[in-house]
């Protein structure tokens, strides 16, 4: 399956497609995790309680935000593969963040959790036919196939990998 084209995401997701790496979700899902695994080895233990300014996630809150979005987004693409046409929700990733207890978390359990999380995906993915990965769904109030949503999710720890590189370090 082709990358997605515009109608098949909401606009608000073009910045994750256009960074996810490669022509088909399989490639773009399998060298995320390859990426991850390294962006992963190179955050040391000390960094997890920094904060590049007040109010904003700590390290170890925007991993855990990575790893709650990946289930999210994942339990999306699945339920529209499986032909779900109930609209589903957003979530308030702040309200996760502040609710989820990542401060009290090794370095590795959060990087094994998240390693593990994106090789399920994989999975999931490589379970999907190619008519599977063109249904589509509403998910926080936008249309969306299944195979944009691995490109979505690819192009979302990208965008956090960018972050982190930009203002953590």
């Amino acid at each position: 399956m082709p990358r997605p084209l515009k109608e098949d995401y909401a606009p608000l997701y073009q910045n994750y497609v256009g960074m996810a790496d490669g022509d088909d979700v399989f490639t773009v899902l399998n060298r995320s995790w390859d990426q991850l695994g390294l962006w992963l080895g190179s955050i040391p233990e000390e960094k997890l309680s920094y904060t590049y300014a007040p109010g904003k996630w700590t390290v170890a809150q925007m991993l855990q935000h990575l790893i709650d979005s990946e289930r999210v987004f994942a339990y999306r693409a699945m339920s529209f593969a499986r032909g779900e046409k109930q609209a589903l929700p957003g979530f308030d990733e702040n309200s996760y963040a502040a609710r989820a207890t990542a401060e009290h978390r090794s370095l590795a359990a959060i990087k094994e959790e998240l390693l593990a999380l994106r090789k399920a995906t994989i999975t999931l993915f490589n379970s999907f036919t190619q008519q599977d990965l063109q249904e589509y769904g509403i998910a926080f109030g936008h249309r969306v196939t299944v195979n944009a949503m691995g490109f979505i999710m690819a192009g979302h720890i990208y965008h956090h990998q960018r972050i982190y590189e930009e203002r953590y370090l």
